[in-house]
């Protein structure tokens, strides 16, 4: 969640955006296992950074603070401004093709016992 407001006001505070513009936030799950998120805004005069982590400035660690929290991250542009992206991801479980078939012998329920002996 950090990750999105930092990218929301990055639009708002170095693109046309924050100008009287807007921006738009797309929300994606491409495949298990890997979330990702777009800010596409009207555009500035610099392109994303994350740059050198200066922890005694005023700002400039927005980008950094993403890259360190995502996967990966990146810019594209996009007519007529640009989208910045990240994406997150995390270990999806995928079973080999003999434990499948192991899992689904163990899940097999004998049929019920008709034969008229004792009851339980």
């Amino acid at each position: 969640m950090s990750c999105v407001s930092e990218l929301c006001a990055n639009a708002i505070a170095h693109t046309a955006s924050g100008r009287g513009g807007v921006f738009t936030v797309e929300v994606d799950c491409p495949r298990d296992g890997v979330a990702r998120i777009a800010v596409t805004d009207d555009g500035g005069p610099s392109v994303p950074a994350a740059g050198r982590l200066d922890l005694m400035a005023e700002g400039g660690r927005g980008l950094a603070m993403v890259a360190a929290c995502t996967t990966r991250w990146g810019f594209r542009e996009a007519y007529p401004g640009r989208t910045v992206w990240a994406e997150a991801s995390w270990p999806v479980a995928v079973p080999s093709p003999r434990q499948e078939t192991v899992t689904r012998r163990a899940l097999r329920v004998p049929p019920p016992d008709w034969s008229g002996g004792p009851a339980a």
